[in-house]
Parts: C-alpha cells; sequence; structure tokens
C-alpha cells in the first residue's frame, strides 16, 4: 500500500518537475519574497546560532528556500527530502549549479526514513501540507517532523489554506494572475478545474494553527499572505 507521501509524490513526474519552477512563481505571487523572508524567520529565531542543521521537507523542484537560507547564513547545513525522483534531481541540478551540494544532503523518501538520532536545529515545510489527502497525513507528517527537531526548534510551515471554492473572489484574482502571465481564458479554466481537484488545504488558517497544535507545536506567527497562500513560524517546545 502507497503511504499518503507517495500519493503526493505521484502527482509530480518529470513533465511536472521540469516546469515546476516558472509554474510556481505564477501561481504563487511573491514566491521568491515568501522564501527569503522564511530564512529571515528562521535567522532571527535562532538568534546568534552560528551553524545549524535545517531540515528541509519537500525540498524538490527549485530548492529555493535552501538557495535563500544558504545565502543568509553560510555555515548553516541541510537535509533536503523528498519523496519525488523527479522533483528531488531537479532540486539537486540546482543545488549543484548554485555549489550548494556540499553542504546538502539529498534523501530521497519521507522524513520518517532518516534516521532515527538525527535532530535537527530547525525545520522548513513549503508547498507540502496542501498536496496531502485529508487532516491524518498532514498531522503524520507534522509530527515526523516534531520528533526530528531539538527542543526550542522553529518550524517554518507554508502553503494553500482555505477551501478553494468556499473563495470564489480569491480564485477569480487567481486566474486573473494566470491570464496575466499569457495564459488564454480556456487555459485559465483547465488551470482552475486542475487546482479544485487536484489539492487538499487546511480550510482556515485557524485550521492550519489547530494541526500545528495537536502535533505539538506552540503558538504559530503568520509573516507573509498571498491570495491562498500563508507562511507561519511556530516551535517545537523547550
Amino acid at each position: 500500500m502507497k503511504s499518503p507521501s507517495s500519493d503526493a509524490a505521484d502527482k509530480f513526474d518529470r513533465s511536472r518537475a521540469n516546469e515546476y519552477g516558472q509554474q510556481s512563481r505564477i501561481a504563487l505571487a511573491g514566491y521568491d519574497a515568501c522564501h527569503d523572508l522564511a530564512a529571515c524567520m528562521l535567522a532571527a529565531s535562532l538568534g546568534s546560532t552560528t551553524s545549524a542543521k535545517v531540515l528541509v521537507v519537500g525540498a524538490g523542484g527549485t530548492a529555493q528556500e535552501i538557495i535563500a537560507m544558504a545565502k543568509l547564513e553560510p555555515s548553516w547545513r541541510f537535509t533536503a527530502v523528498d519523496p519525488s525522483e523527479p522533483m528531488l534531481a531537479a532540486a539537486t541540478q540546482t543545488l549543484s549549479a548554485e555549489q550548494l551540494l556540499d553542504r546538502t544532503t539529498i534523501h530521497l523518501g519521507s522524513v520518517d526514513d532518516l534516521p532515527a538520532d538525527e535532530s535537527y536545529d530547525a525545520a522548513t515545510l513549503i508547498g507540502v501540507l496542501h498536496h496531502l489527502q485529508g487532516d491524518a497525513p498532514k498531522h503524520r507528517l507534522l509530527e515526523s517532523i516534531h520528533a526530528r527537531l531539538k527542543p526550542g526548534a522553529p518550524l517554518i510551515v507554508a502553503g494553500n489554506h482555505h477551501a478553494y471554492a468556499s473563495q470564489p473572489l480569491l480564485l477569480a484574482a487567481w486566474g486573473q494572475r494566470w491570464r496575466q502571465h499569457g495564459a488564454s481564458p480556456d487555459e485559465v479554466k483547465v488551470k482552475l478545474g486542475k487546482i479544485l481537484q487536484g489539492a487538499d488545504p487546511p480550510h482556515s488558517e485557524a485550521q492550519v494553527q489547530k494541526l500545528l497544535h495537536n502535533a505539538g507545536y506552540g503558538e504559530a506567527t503568520r509573516f507573509f499572505s498571498s491570495l491562498f497562500w500563508g507562511a507561519w513560524l511556530s516551535c517545537k517546545p523547550v
């Protein structure tokens, strides 16, 4: 039987991996700003720490979170985890071009596959939760990350929240975003249809907070928002 992370990984085949960087920057206005701010939030949370081991869950595709953190903190090291081989291959190619492979451990698989005795100073989970169907796999993933964080360690969670159909104005604006980048009306219709069928985001910011709380994290601080997308920092209690 496939795991929920395997089911999510199946959506990210080679063709989708190849276009992920461009498509993500259209779908999420402020894609690079979100990743830059996530790096700043982690650095602010960790304070004067000169070195840190950061777990990057769902690192496949652009590896933008690693690039942003590495630029800000040259002594940090990273473990990049993703269940999709094409997405992780794309990230590895980008990290090689950025000369960051010597600071990054690449792991194809899930967080549960990592050594149980490994612990991390911080973690990121960007663009992942809304690809997991239902609350149970979301909870299990957040718990798995929690188990590998040191006491007091921060976690960045970012992704879509709100049921898409519940926010028709935001959904229409999302369509206009695609049209702004050259999509025809028929192409916009197809893209919105895929969006409505292809993901299961938490239905509110309160649900994001509840998921984090139930997995053992503290109160989350939101630091970025763009249409359906939000980004939060929470910490494992000391």
